[in-house]
């Protein structure tokens, strides 16, 4: 897998000795299996290892002077668009004389979960709960700390952190730029079939990471690419699997009682994810704003991502929802559009016009939008897709531009 040509800036010293801590402790799990991982892995330890992990550091990760920017910390104008889907799902679930709550996973910096709240305050439409499901000890701390400086105290006693689903939930369930960090695979087709690629490290005094194929694969892995297209594509193809991310929406599906699933983040349906043109993956890495294709450098110190396979994620619905049962999730596709289409519909552009253009709040205002909305910025590539349960209404978000004939 060619790295792209970016050169990135040199860590500080102190930065520097954290990646070769976590480099030694993944080296030693290398060694205690042989001397390979599997990519998944490697991703899980270098983002999520206790302390040293990317996630679970104390390096800045998000906005201007982080490594990569969410659609949250562009603008409260993404929560304000994003607020009138949130209740319309809301009013829908405590119209049914349920409990209605909101469950956001992994909430980052709390952006969000802020501007969310002080939105839907403002539209008299306020969960009876906000919970927030997070791993990573450091950022919940982060997110106690900006929700509680820029919340008042009514609105800050909603929030609650978890530390594992509940069993049971009505409402609706967030999940922005969730499931391209979760750990992925990545299989390699040789000549001969199939092979898992994983992470292994050299002899030489510095001991750097290298790509190695490991002498098989499993079929299950092999089995989440579209049955068309696995003989189809060409020897030398690599690309990414996720179990896990299918597995996390399955889990979620299940505990949902009434309400909605809703999930934003950057990927495409199968056809365009496994095109034989992409035949190189679609692994990122986020470093001080830039972006390349080397994950196995600045471990720690990096964010690495893989697109979302929206197919695969979307066939959980023919999936059974236990081990134990035949029958499907006993849930619904509400619809599939790209984040452009979803905020449109939510209203974001009338929002926007609610400001004198004369305003300078209003310039930056079009600018966040701009990058919101276009297709040469995050319009396009990101995706919005979401399930519902015991939901009959067509929900705003996907009345028009709905993509679910591309999954």
């Amino acid at each position: 897998m060619a790295s792209l040509p970016t050169l990135l800036p040199n860590p500080s010293a102190e930065s520097q000795a954290i990646s070769q801590a976590l480099t030694l402790l993944i080296q030693q799990k290398m060694t205690q299996a042989g001397g390979w991982i599997s990519f998944a892995e490697f991703m899980h330890m270098a983002l999520y290892a206790p302390d040293l992990g990317y996630y679970s550091g104390g390096n800045q990760k998000f906005g201007q002077s982080g490594d990569f920017v969410t659609a949250p910390e562009i603008s409260p104008l993404y929560a304000q668009a994003l607020a009138q889907q949130v209740m319309q799902i809301l009013a829908i679930t405590q119209g049914s004389n349920l409990v209605s709550s909101i469950l956001e996973l992994g909430a980052g910096t709390g952006k969000l979960a802020v501007d969310l709240l002080l939105e839907l305050d403002q539209l008299n439409c306020l969960p009876a709960q906000y919970f927030i499901l997070e791993v990573s000890a450091h950022l919940r701390q982060v997110q106690r700390e900006n929700c509680q400086a820029k919340l008042p105290k009514n609105l800050f006693d909603k929030l609650i952190w978890l530390d594992v689903l509940p069993n049971k939930f009505n409402g609706l369930v967030l999940g922005n730029e969730v499931l391209d960090a979760i750990p992925a695979h990545i299989i390699h087709k040789t000549a001969e079939g199939w092979y898992e690629r994983g992470v292994s490290f050299t002899d030489c005094k510095n001991g750097e990471f290298i790509w190695q194929d490991n002498t098989s694969c499993l079929p299950a892995l092999v089995e989440h690419l579209p049955s068309d297209l696995a003989d189809k594509l060409p020897v030398g193809y690599i690309t990414e699997v996720n179990p896990a991310a299918s597995a996390l929406v399955r889990s979620v599906g299940d505990m949902l009682e009434t309400g909605a699933i809703l999930l934003i983040d950057y990927g495409f349906g199968a056809a365009e994810y496994y095109h034989p043109q992409r035949n190189q993956g679609t692994l990122m890495c986020h470093y001080r704003q830039l972006a390349h294709d080397n994950p196995l450098i600045h471990v720690g110190l990096q964010d690495i991502t893989a697109h979302v396979d929206f197919s695969q994620i979307a066939s959980i619905l023919d999936m059974p929802s236990s081990p134990l049962e035949c029958k499907p999730m006993a849930m619904s596709l509400a619809g599939y559009v790209s984040q452009a289409q979803f905020l449109i519909n939510c209203g974001i552009l009338s929002i926007l016009q609610q400001h004198s253009p004369e305003d300078v709040e209003y310039m930056k205002l079009a600018a966040a939008a701009q990058k919101l909305l276009s297709p040469a910025e995050m319009g396009e590539l990101f995706k919005v897709i979401c399930f519902s349960k015991n939901i009959d209404e067509p929900l705003i978000g996907f009345m028009q531009g709905d993509k679910t004939h591309t999954l």
